[in-house]
């Protein structure tokens, strides 16, 4: 019973980590700039994007705070 309890638990803390994320990018946006250039995108590339977007920010406010400073600034980007 208490390894029923414990599986349930880990699940809900995993259900919690893969809660969508916020759109960081206007898809209708990169939607248009893509068909600017004579291409067509599929349904996944602005999450696809979006994904990229939280990386390198991630690793921006990695850099920031191991720089000991608490202001992103461009270059940790």
């Amino acid at each position: 019973m208490a390894k029923k309890k414990a599986a349930a638990k880990k699940k809900k803390k995993a259900a919690r980590k893969a809660a969508p994320k916020d759109m960081l990018v206007v898809t209708s946006k990169v939607k248009a700039y893509i068909k600017d250039k004579g291409l067509m995108s599929s349904s996944e590339t602005a999450g696809a994007l979006n994904d990229a977007v939280y990386a390198i920010l991630d690793a921006a406010c990695a850099r920031t705070e191991a720089n000991r400073r608490s202001t992103v600034k461009p270059q940790d980007l």
